[in-house]
């Protein structure tokens, strides 16, 4: 059979029941910072970024997008977008509907960078704030932050509900909460970082009261049928590891039931750091079983992978991030078994509009 050819359905190609939400293949499009907005706004060249990866009953979540201002970092680089701002809602709404007009179901995920940030970021040029008062280590581009009070809490759980409430807005079918690559919400939920006396620190119960203060806040803004949340407790991005990341993920995914959200996203465990696959023998299935709604996995997922993946009952949905981004068309080549473009890394991150963004060719334009 040529690589063309079309094969039978295979398992990633099935449908899928996701609440309210009819998916026509399990292929998702992982969140991925992509870094082309300015001034916190996206831009219309993200129309045509999105609306290329979208099919009819097919997933998509946004990139990492800020709750805040003080939610923003990354500094030396073009920024990720915002939805605090009517600004920004307006902004995204030509790209949701572009996403729409193909058949798409478009998930926004919200997130604060927390301690991954730089005064030069930050409104009035104060201290990034975070769980702690520790310094990201091995990233001196990062500035020391300011431990939140315990009575700030509140405003921050708040930016979350209101970034909602404005992803609703500017059209988005429902939102992924960013718990995740040692970020602010996971700067909470780690041990290793997480150095707290109040409510919000010490037992697991504690560390894990903030991650859903919000997830309930959310749920009673835009209702659990539309929220999603992203957890990575095996991981130890950005100096943010935990010593029982599986006790942690099996708490959350247990913790997520009583709120009823509509699906938990985790990073495999072999992700332990950017880029890096790993062999470990620690695995998500625990977690799998234990939450109630639609369960995602990511991190270094291939077509044969996925599949299998989804044939064992492991997961329901499957994300991709760099094939995704440099194959818009990846539920055609994969239903295919059609050769892949390879992505350049080179490009991930750059402000150019076109050049590692939209100019990734499609499987028409490639043979």
């Amino acid at each position: 059979m040529s690589p063309q050819a079309e094969e039978p359905t295979i398992p990633l190609l099935t449908p899928y029941k996701m609440g309210n939400f009819n998916l026509s293949h399990r292929v998702v499009l992982a969140p991925m910072a992509r870094n082309r907005s300015h001034g916190s706004v996206p831009q219309p060249h993200s129309v045509l970024y999105y609306s290329q990866r979208a099919s009819k009953g097919g997933l998509l979540i946004t990139e990492a997008t800020c709750v805040s201002d003080t939610a923003r970092g990354y500094p030396e680089i073009p920024e990720a977008p915002g939805i605090w701002t009517k600004e920004q809602v307006e902004a995204w709404k030509p790209i949701v509907d572009a996403v729409h007009a193909k058949g798409g179901i478009f998930f926004c995920q919200i997130w604060h960078v927390g301690r991954v940030s730089n005064t030069g970021y930050q409104p009035n040029g104060q201290a990034p704030i975070s769980s702690t008062d520790k310094p990201v280590r091995g990233m001196p581009e990062c500035s020391p932050p300011r431990r939140l009070r315990t009575d700030e809490i509140p405003s921050i759980v708040n930016d979350f509900r209101l970034a909602a409430r404005n992803a609703i807005e500017a059209g988005f079918d429902g939102v992924e909460i960013h718990g995740a690559h040692g970020y602010l919400i996971d700067e909470f939920l780690k041990d290793q970082v997480n150095d707290r006396t109040d409510k919000y620190g010490g037992s697991l119960e504690n560390r894990c009261r903030f991650a859903l203060e919000i997830v309930e806040a959310v749920v009673n803004e835009i209702g659990a049928e539309r929220v999603g949340i992203r957890f990575s407790p095996f991981a130890n991005y950005h100096d943010s590891g935990d010593s029982n990341p599986e006790a942690l993920g099996l708490y959350l995914a247990n913790a997520l039931n009583k709120y009823g959200v509509l699906y938990c996203h985790m990073v495999e465990p072999r992700m332990m750091t950017v880029g890096g696959k790993v062999k470990c023998s620690q695995s998500l299935l625990p977690m799998r079983k234990a939450f109630n709604g639609t369960f995602m996995v990511a991190g270094g997922y291939d077509r044969e992978d996925g599949n299998k993946a989804i044939a064992e009952n492991r997961t329901d949905l499957v994300a991709y991030g760099r094939f995704f981004l440099a194959n818009p068309d990846l539920p055609k080549r994969f239903k295919l078994n059609a050769p892949l473009n390879k992505y350049n890394r080179k490009t991930f991150y750059t402000s150019d509009p076109v050049v590692g963004y939209t100019d990734y060719p499609f499987l028409e334009n490639s043979i």
